[in-house]
């Protein structure tokens, strides 16, 4: 496949997603307003304030889905001269005002059920009411498991955030029918107490939802899973003898380009070298969809003996440090006595700093008559 067709399948791929996200936003602004009618018929009708907020609620999920159709669309936008790397991001923020919403649902609720409990109404339910508000549970299972199923396929966080929203929706909706049967069999209005602790599950379940979000957005972690198959996918080029310091820059779902270190042997010349990191790119993109938009190299020494000895040595002292995760870019200058290499010191470290410096001592003094050109490096994918 050339770069060409590879470029036009990764549009289409897009394509595709993006109708997905539409027509099951779709999905969920219908379903919503049609239970939002009903509920708030019937919250009226029984002089329920709790039915009555789960039809506010209802509403305000079909703008959720609404936003999530405005932010998918603008996401999709070409890149252009100043966003070079597209409009991907936009549906963060769509994630974020969606868990935004679902924040002031919660503290609206509260706030709503905290009055009721002071200024008790009673209510006044029936039969048909009842089955509606069941009915209304079933399709927001239904609802929020079929949304949330579609925005893991899809990879799409503000499908996730709605699913999960209907999700509890649909726990907010059968509280008020047990609130209701337990007022119609022992004469117990609940259904304000239950609504103040159910809109405190929201609360908690809207914080959870912008705090990902936000994560996403400072920029997390490599993911493990991409990095370990994107190392191994450029390892299984002959003689490419390590992969390392992989960065991977995510702008939007499923849109990532990166750069990454390899280490080749120092005999290769530079039309061989350059053919191989043009081979790893397109081999990249095709399998994972990732750009590299950088391969540096780190040339390995294989002409001499000595010098392979002394990697060893080196390697042991170390890897006897508790904190090393790995050393790469080792070369030799022996007529100028200067090592170079990069340590990768893990966050696990109480002291990144301190660690790599007591690594640093310790070479230095089996190494005195060397200069010692060693930089701390980062795993950006370290579990």
């Amino acid at each position: 496949m050339s770069r060409v067709q590879e470029a036009e399948a990764g549009i289409a791929t897009q394509s595709s997603r993006e109708k997905t996200i539409v027509k099951t936003s779709i999905i969920g602004i219908a379903a919503n307003v049609f239970l939002a009618a009903f509920k708030a018929f019937v919250g009226l009708m029984t002089n329920s304030i709790a039915i009555v907020l789960d039809a506010v609620n209802n509403i305000s999920d079909a703008g959720s889905s609404l936003i999530t159709i405005i932010g998918t669309k603008l996401a999709g936008k070409e890149p252009d001269k100043k966003h070079p790397f597209g409009y991907g991001r936009i549906e963060y923020l769509s994630a974020m005002i969606i868990s935004v919403i679902v924040l002031y649902a919660g503290i609206t609720s509260f706030v709503e059920s905290v009055k009721q409990i002071i200024h008790p109404e009673t209510p006044d339910y029936n039969v048909v009411s009842l089955v509606i508000v069941g009915v209304a549970v079933v399709v927001k299972i239904l609802l929020g498991r079929y949304v949330k199923g579609v925005g893991v396929r899809v990879n799409s966080d503000s499908l996730i955030n709605s699913g999960e929203d209907a999700t509890l929706d649909s726990v907010i909706s059968a509280s008020t029918l047990v609130a209701a049967v337990i007022f119609l069999l022992f004469h117990v209005s609940l259904e304000a107490w239950l609504g103040a602790i159910i809109s405190l599950v929201i609360i908690k379940s809207g914080v959870e939802m912008m705090k990902d979000t936000i994560s996403r957005l400072l920029g997390e972690r490599n993911d493990v899973e991409l990095a370990r198959s994107i190392k191994q996918t450029v390892t299984s080029f002959p003689d490419v003898q390590g992969a390392y310091d992989l960065v991977l820059n995510n702008y939007g779902p499923d849109t990532w380009n990166g750069s990454i270190h390899i280490e080749v042997p120092d005999t290769y010349s530079a039309d061989r070298l350059d053919q191989l990191l043009r081979d790893i790119q397109v081999e990249v993109f095709r399998k994972h969809q990732v750009i590299l938009t950088a391969i540096g190299v780190y040339s390995v020494n294989t002409k001499d003996a000595e010098t392979i000895e002394t990697k060893k040595k080196l390697l042991e002292i170390v890897f006897a440090h508790p904190h090393v995760r790995q050393l790469h870019g080792f070369y030799l200058i022996k007529d100028q006595k200067t090592m170079r290499f990069d340590l990768v010191i893990s966050f696990d470290a109480e002291n990144r700093q301190a660690a790599y410096e007591e690594v640093m001592a310790d070479v230095q003094k089996a190494f005195p008559d060397y200069t010692l050109q060693g930089a701390m490096d980062t795993d950006f994918a370290e579990e």
